[in-house]
Formats: structure tokens, sequence, C-alpha cells
């Protein structure tokens, strides 16, 4: 029989493709939110009330086998205002998560963490206070791996792009620029950057959900998804340009470097065993530009 699967984040980019790859590989998926959201077809949603006897109830009518944690507030530069949704999403939200795992018999874990955790190229530095938030929760999964007998990946993901993606990431927002838009300011661009293809990320998630399912690995590991293609966010501009057959309106130096920028990607993580890239960034740059920014 396939397996049975809980998404915590379903509604977003990466959470909502995952869910649609599942599906369409025959899992039976549930998603648990936190608002009412109309989920990706073929997925059953569980509204949660915001308390920890509330998630347990969601546990025990999924049932689930393993549960991808997807869900966060991400934020490059925080705001006075991003302080108390972000530590009740990413720590909160995720530790009643966590709880009512063990209290119901919920053992396996897909935990998501982030390239932002590894300012310098460290094993741990965090650029902004989503990374700390993200490392601290990581901190409170191992917990729970070892005194409620949970097991757990966590996978810590690069860049992510893809196609009809709306967030405000880097590749999504130069790909929607127009020529005639106004000139975009960005730093000199001579960091380097490392992209991941979503369909790549989501094979990932289905990888580790199924070492888990197949009891390899023990206690919390850790492991990294990235192309390991890195590439100057200038050299990027420019593969857009030559799949579009357009000039984006980019001004160099029109900023400067964000306080901790990142300069190069953290290429010191272990690899998801049974896993690697497919997607090269040559091939999936046309294949995710918007329709109508084709070149041709």
């Amino acid at each position: 029989m396939p397996p049975v699967c809980l998404i915590t984040g379903a509604t977003g980019y990466v959470g909502s493709r995952l869910a649609r790859a599942l599906v369409a590989r025959g899992w039976t998926v549930h998603a648990v939110a936190r608002r009412a959201a109309p989920p990706p077809d073929g997925v059953t949603p569980h509204l949660h009330d915001g308390t920890t006897e509330g998630m347990g109830k969601v546990l025990d009518a999924a049932r689930p086998e393993v549960v991808f944690h997807l869900a966060a507030v991400t934020t490059a530069q925080h705001r006075e205002a991003d302080v108390t949704r972000m530590v009740e999403a990413n720590l909160l939200f995720a530790t009643q998560l966590l709880d009512a795992m063990a209290r119901h018999g919920v053992t396996r874990l897909v935990n998501t963490g982030s390239f932002w955790q590894h300012h310098g190229n460290r094993d741990y530095g965090p650029v902004n206070l989503y990374a700390a938030t993200k490392q601290a929760f990581e901190d409170i999964v191992t917990y729970y791996v070892e005194a409620c007998g949970i097991r757990a990946i966590t996978l810590h993901l690069s860049n992510t792009y893809g196609p009809d993606d709306p967030r405000r990431m880097l590749f999504a927002s130069l790909a929607r620029l127009q020529s005639d838009d106004p000139e975009l300011a960005m730093s000199p661009g001579e960091q380097r950057i490392d992209l991941i293809h979503i369909d790549d990320v989501t094979s990932a998630f289905r990888v580790a959900a199924e070492r888990l399912l197949a009891n390899q690995g023990v206690g919390h590991e850790r492991f990294a998804v990235s192309s390991g293609q890195a590439v100057r966010i200038k050299d990027l501009v420019r593969m857009i340009e030559d799949g579009t057959g357009r000039r984006l309106p980019v001004l160099w130096g029109g900023r400067p470097y964000h306080p901790r920028e990142m300069m190069q990607p953290w290429d010191k993580g272990e690899r998801l065993p049974g896993w690697r890239p497919e997607v090269s960034l040559e091939e999936g740059i046309p294949r995710s530009l918007p329709d109508e920014r084709k070149n041709g």
C-alpha cells in the first residue's frame, strides 16, 4: 500500500509541489493548516486550532506514517512586527507538531532546514533571525529524537526555484521582470548562489521519507539538498536574459550587500543517500520561465 503522510505548509510553493508529486505517486496525502485555504487537488485538509491538543486530533484523524514539516514564516531581514509571528510559526507551531507526534505514536519526521543557517560556509552561522529559529527547532527535534523515539531527517535546502513560483525569491523576481520595468537596484552581484530546481527538491523529500519508512539511519540525520552548481548572480541574470532574449533592467551596485550577505554557498553538507540532483541550471531555467518570457 502507498504510504500515508501529513504535510505542514502544503499551500506554500514547495509544500504544494511536494503534495502534488506525492499524490501523483499514489500516496495518501493529508495537510495541516493554521487557516482555511484550499489545498492541492487530492489532499485532505485539517484545520489546526492553535493548540497542542488540537494538533493531536489532526494526527489521530490523518494517522500518517510520516510527517513532512515545511510550514514557516520566512523573512530575509526581519522587522519588529515579524518577531512574534516568526517565533510562533517556526517554534511554537513546530513544537506542538513534534509533541503531538510523540504522544500519538507518529515517529517519522522529515524537517526543513535552510542554507541560511550556514553563513561563512560554517556548520552553523545564522544569516538572519529566520535561520536562528530553524536551528533552534532542530535542537528541539534532537530532544524528541533522544527522549521520545522520534526518527528525523532535516533537509537543508539551497535556493529553490521552478515554474509558476509566486514567491519574492531571487529567481522568481528576476523571471518576472520585463524589459520596460523600472531598473531593479541590486548588489554588485558577485555573490555565488546554489539554485536547486523544485523537481529535485520534491524528490529529495520523498527519498528522505522512504529512508525513514525503510528504517534506515538512526536518530536525527541532517543532509544538504543542493545542485552543487554554484553561479554568480551576475551570471544568473545573463542566463535568464539568454533564455528570454531580452535585457533585464538590473542596476548593478544600486544597493549595498546586505549585512551578513552570503557570498558563497554552503558546500560542506552531506548529501542525502539515494538522491542526486537531475535538473541542471541550463535545463531548469528555460523550464521555469513564464511562457510569455521564453525566447522564441
